[in-house]
C-alpha cells in the first residue's frame, strides 16, 4: 500500500458518512495517472495553490481601493481567511479538509482588480455577462497552463462555482467553504471599515452585538461554534435560526454603513471609468494583449471573451500602470 492508499484508507476509517472521500470523486475531464502520495484532492489543492491566478490576488482589492495601509484585506488575504474558517468547521464535522481547502483557495481566483466595483462593470461590458465564480472556473480551466487548465476534480469545481449565496454547492465541504465566505467578510470587513474610520464599533446595534460579539475574534468564534453544533450529525451545514438572522442583519448594516458609502461609491466611479477605457481600447487593439491571450484568439476564442480575461485577470496596480500609460500623458522634451 503506497502513501495515497493508506491515506485513502484513513478516510474511510475517519471521516463522516456525510463527507466526500476522494476514492469516489467523479475524476477528472482529463484522466491523470494517480499520484503515490497525494490523494486527488490535495492534487488540486497544490495545483490552486501554486498558480499564477493564486499569487495575483495578493494585488486585488477586497473592499477598500488602493487604501493607504498595509494591514487591510486583499483577495489573497481574504481567501486564506475563508480557507482557515473552513477548514476548522470541515475537521470538526469529519468532512474532507483536503476537499474544504482546494475549495477555499479557489473560489475566488477569477476576481477581477478593484473587487465588486470591477465586476460590476465587466459584467456590463461584456455581452456574456460576468461573474466571478464562473470566471473561477474559467481560470482552472481554459487560462491558466497556457490554455490547458488545471484539470481539477469535479467536486473541487463544482464548490468554486456555487460559492456564492445563490450556488447550491454537492458535497458538505462545498457548503462548508460557502458559509465560511460568508463568516469571513461579514467579519473582516468590519475590521477594515473600523481601521478605515468608515465604522465605529459602537455603531454595529447593540443587539447584533449581544448576539454574536463585541470584536471581530469572537464573532467569527461564535458563528462557526453555531454552524459546527447545528450541523453535527446532519447530512447539511446549518445555522440556527437566531444566528442565520444575525448574519443577514449584519451584511445588511454593512451594505448601509460601508459598501454604500460615499468614499466607497466615489472611488467605484473612477474604477468603472478605468475599466470602460481598458476595455474598448483593447477591443480596438487586441493585438497589444499579453501573448498568452493572444494564442487564446488563435484557438478561436472570441476578442470580446478575450479582452474579458485579460482584463479580469489584471491586478489593481497593473491595471492603474496600463491605464497611465495608455491614457496619461507623459512628461517628454529637453529643458
Amino acid at each position: 500500500m503506497n502513501l495515497r492508499e493508506h491515506r485513502e484508507a484513513l478516510e474511510n476509517e475517519l471521516l463522516s458518512p456525510y463527507a466526500a472521500r476522494s476514492t469516489e470523486t467523479r475524476g477528472r475531464v482529463r484522466p491523470e495517472e494517480k499520484c503515490d502520495i497525494r490523494t486527488e484532492y490535495q492534487r488540486d489543492r497544490d495545483r490552486i495553490l501554486h498558480c499564477k491566478a493564486f499569487r495575483r490576488m495578493k494585488h486585488k482589492t477586497q473592499v477598500f481601493i488602493s487604501p493607504e495601509g498595509d494591514h487591510y484585506r486583499t483577495r489573497l488575504t481574504h481567501t486564506l481567511e475563508v480557507s482557515q474558517i473552513a477548514r476548522t468547521i470541515a475537521r470538526a464535522l469529519r468532512l474532507n479538509e483536503d476537499l474544504t481547502e482546494a475549495i477555499a483557495l479557489g473560489h475566488d481566483l477569477g476576481h477581477t482588480p478593484f473587487g465588486h466595483s470591477g465586476e460590476k462593470v465587466l459584467n456590463d461590458l461584456y455581452d456574456g455577462g460576468f461573474e466571478h465564480c464562473a470566471q473561477s472556473i474559467r481560470v482552472v480551466e481554459r487560462l491558466e497552463k497556457d490554455g490547458q487548465g488545471l484539470n481539477l476534480t469535479w467536486e473541487v469545481k463544482n464548490g468554486i462555482l456555487n460559492h456564492r449565496t445563490a450556488g447550491h454547492p454537492a458535497t458538505l465541504e462545498g457548503k462548508v467553504v460557502q458559509l465560511s465566505d460568508k463568516i469571513a467578510y461579514i467579519n473582516h470587513d468590519i475590521d477594515d471599515a473600523i481601521r478605515a474610520g468608515v465604522l465605529r464599533e459602537e455603531d454595529i446595534p447593540r443587539d447584533l452585538v449581544e448576539m454574536v460579539g463585541n470584536r471581530s475574534s469572537k464573532r467569527i468564534d461564535s458563528m462557526i461554534r453555531d454552524t459546527v453544533y447545528h450541523s453535527l450529525g446532519q447530512n447539511d451545514i446549518v445555522n440556527s435560526p437566531e444566528m442565520k438572522k444575525a448574519m443577514g442583519d449584519l451584511r445588511a448594516f454593512m451594505f448601509r454603513k460601508v459598501y454604500t458609502d460615499e468614499r466607497s461609491l466615489r472611488e467605484g466611479q473612477k474604477v468603472e471609468r478605468m475599466i470602460r477605457d481598458l476595455f474598448g481600447y483593447f477591443m480596438e487593439h487586441p493585438d497589444q494583449m499579453q501573448q498568452e491571450f493572444l494564442n487564446l484568439m488563435a484557438e478561436g476564442e472570441a476578442v470580446d471573451r478575450t479582452v474579458c480575461d485579460f482584463i479580469a485577470c489584471m491586478t489593481d496596480r497593473y491595471a492603474i500602470a496600463i491605464y497611465r500609460k495608455l491614457f496619461i500623458p507623459s512628461s517628454w522634451g529637453i529643458y
